[in-house]
């Protein structure tokens, strides 16, 4: 690829659901955001990260991105009020073409699917991890009574990374700001202005950590890699 590319991990979050800052939690002995972090250091396609932090975390992310420096370089960014914004302040600090953004709470990345995305990306303008739904979904309303029954075949699970065109996202991004738009997914500026976003397959272990729970299950499927 020509092109470089810049990922965006956006760990600013309160982590209110968690209890605590999510980015920390040790998973086997090295905390979140160390895992996520390793894994785009040694994704190929990868040439810049940006990390989206909270101004209190940069000392301790100070500490784990010296860590990876000698494979990337590696930026600290203070994040926004809001996921968008944090976003945003990372697309703006970014050198890349493209712009890869990535949850910093869905630790169990791997290079593989980082370099797929982005690859689909660059041939069909710009793609988001995703994994088709196992469960059939069901359309309520404010009283929870059940309303319709939307075809399970037509629907996928979005995750990250979401890849896209540096110069076109901040565009779209800016305009959503003007206009009072705010989003917690990044393919919803591209649906806005109805810009094509095509879904690369992702994996279910690619699970992003809301709920103590799934810190347990991060940890069972860390180990299994481990193992080989």
């Amino acid at each position: 690829m020509e092109k470089r590319c810049s990922a965006i991990l956006v760990a600013a979050g309160n982590s209110l659901r968690m209890g605590q800052a999510k980015q920390w939690i040790p998973l086997l002995g090295k905390p979140v955001l160390q895992w996520t972090l390793e894994a785009f250091c040694a994704a190929k396609q990868v040439d810049s990260i940006v990390l989206v932090l909270r101004k209190e975390d940069f000392p301790q992310a100070e500490s784990v991105a010296a860590l990876c420096r000698k494979e990337k370089q590696i930026l600290l960014v203070e994040g926004g009020d809001s996921r968008q914004a944090s976003v945003m302040a990372g697309a703006s600090a970014a050198d890349g073409d493209w712009l890869v953004i990535h949850d910093g709470a869905r630790c169990l990345i791997t290079p593989e699917k980082i370099d797929a995305v982005i690859q689909d990306a660059v041939q069909l303008g710009a793609s988001a991890l995703a994994v088709p739904v196992k469960d059939t979904v069901k359309l309520v309303t404010d009283q929870q009574m059940v309303e319709a029954t939307p075809d399970r075949r037509r629907l996928w699970a979005v995750q990250t990374p979401q890849v896209f065109p540096r110069e076109t996202y901040l565009k779209v991004a800016q305009k959503a700001c003007r206009e009072g738009r705010e989003y917690t997914d990044d393919c919803q500026l591209w649906e806005y202005e109805n810009l094509p976003v095509h879904l690369c397959v992702g994996e279910y272990e690619n699970i992003k950590l809301t709920t103590v729970e799934d810190v347990s299950l991060a940890e069972i499927f860390l180990r299994k890699r481990m193992e080989g």
